[in-house]
């Protein structure tokens, strides 16, 4: 596949506000570093948090650094397990989103709102944008070519900065559906 890029699994996980860190952990807390992610800045922390729905609760990975608002990012199977009704939404547009309740080893938060499905999305540097012939939120199709779950994912929207990596990310229900493995690629087409 030419002009091909890494698509990458994004399993269920929380970004915490600087606020919401302090009541879960302890006042001056700071996330610690588990591993870092392909995007410049981002990583896994070692810290978890309890997600406690109607139905159900899961342990979710807590993702650094904080942000400005907090965000729990599942997968529309884990909604459903959770009792919880995720929107499909670009990262950080939570207004209108369902809530949820989070326990840390110091304290729990009630969420008003803040729980998505993460639209899929493709990162790309300005560089990789202009080969690829795309723009910022700009909706795309993206080829995946899986041995025996091949398929084309819809309503990919692009989002570019000269602080990204080039990478697609779907969550783990898409994942599933396409059959990926440890290393996938995907295409753009039009």
């Amino acid at each position: 596949m030419e002009n091909k890029f890494i698509v990458e699994t994004s399993a269920r996980h929380i970004h915490l506000s600087d606020k919401d860190l302090a009541t879960l952990f302890g006042e001056g807390y700071q996330l610690t570093n588990k591993k870092d992610l392909s995007q410049p800045g981002q990583f896994a922390c070692v810290e978890k948090v309890k997600v406690v729905g109607p139905k159900s609760e899961m342990n979710m990975s807590v993702l650094g650094p904080t942000r400005n608002a907090t965000q729990v990012e599942i997968s529309l199977t884990d909604a459903r397990s959770l009792g919880l009704q995720a929107l499909v939404r670009e990262s950080g547009d939570i207004e209108g989103t369902a809530g949820c309740k989070l326990v840390g080893p110091k304290g729990e938060v009630e969420l008003t709102c803040g729980v998505i499905a993460a639209k899929r999305h493709i990162h790309l540097t300005p560089e990789d944008a202009e080969k690829f012939g795309v723009k910022d939120k700009e909706i795309v199709k993206v080829e995946l070519d899986t041995e025996g779950r091949s398929l084309v994912f819809g309503d990919v929207v692009c989002r570019v900065s000269a602080n990204y990596a080039t990478a697609m990310h779907i969550d783990t229900d898409e994942s599933n559906a396409a059959g990926c493995g440890r290393e996938v690629y995907g295409k753009i087409v039009k």
